[in-house]
């Protein structure tokens, strides 16, 4: 009997962090894969701040690919930017998805003067062949930020997929918009003690336990997290398309090859691409 419940409960658990392994998904992130893809642009938080549209274009013309990240404001603009704060790099204690757009606009990121970006202007500056990584940011009103952003995409001509730490968004993407490429972002958040979603949200975002809800195309998984006994799984026998972020040397790239098909990356310049 004990037996049976084991097997059981093993069942059950690879089911729920089974992806989407369709090979026809998977040739459409080949683009991903032949190109190294920027965090945040190609930034040094020095005279090039991150997220901003001077990234972007030193990121686009040195042939990479970006990740980047939109949240909504209240009145209801797309922009660009990482942090739920403002604080670190605009020096302001409050939140953005609290702001209007011409309260942001006012802002400068790390004392440069580049501003916050409209989504709309960093699409401007992006190449059709640049692979683009969307994130939607889990805080706020994430479900209308992805909807904004699929109705923007509708006249982007370029390669974009879009990703989020939340399942309730890849499972939105899932559901309303089928034909674009969806990922699911994770990472150890158990053992992060500045993360503060609650211990049962910790457990499914780190061992990644909606994925029979979203049946996410890729795995967008924190590199140095992993030996996680599910991105193993899915790596390893379900063969699935993985991303490693945030790589941050060339020596953790090559270590992490065997494990992921694409690299998102900062602090440091990656040797090029053979082939590409």
């Amino acid at each position: 009997m004990l037996i049976n419940i084991v097997i059981l409960i093993i069942v059950v658990y690879l089911a729920l962090i089974y992806p989407n392994v369709s090979s026809i998904r998977k040739e459409k992130m080949r683009p991903y894969e032949q190109k190294y893809i920027c965090h945040r642009g190609l930034y040094n938080n020095k005279d090039v701040p991150e997220n901003s549209l001077k990234a972007f274009k030193l990121a686009v013309e040195n042939g990479y690919g970006i990740e980047l990240d939109i949240q909504i404001t209240t009145d209801n603009q797309l922009v660009v930017f990482h942090d739920e704060s403002l604080e670190r790099i605009c020096g302001i204690d409050k939140k953005l998805n609290e702001c209007t757009f011409k309260e942001i606009r006012k802002l400068k990121l790390l004392d440069t003067d580049e501003k916050i970006p409209l989504f709309s202007e960093v699409l401007k500056v992006l190449k059709p062949d640049t692979p683009l990584v969307i994130e939607i940011k889990p805080e706020g009103r994430c479900l209308e930020a992805l909807d904004r952003t699929v109705e923007m995409m509708k006249d982007y001509d370029g390669l974009y997929n879009i990703e989020s730490f939340n399942p309730t968004v890849v499972t939105s993407l899932r559901h309303n918009y089928p034909h674009i490429i969806r990922g699911q972002l994770a990472y150890d958040s158990i053992h992060d003690p500045e993360c503060d979603l609650s211990l049962v949200k910790k457990i499914i975002e780190t061992y990644m336990l909606c994925n029979f809800l979203s049946k996410p195309d890729y795995i967008a998984y924190e590199c140095n997290s992993y030996k996680n006994l599910s991105f193993q799984i899915i790596s390893r026998l379900y063969k699935a398309e993985c991303i490693a972020w945030t790589v941050k040397s060339q020596k953790q790239l090559e270590e992490l090859k065997n494990l992921y098909q694409c690299f998102i990356f900062d602090s440091f310049i990656p040797d090029e691409k053979k082939g590409s």
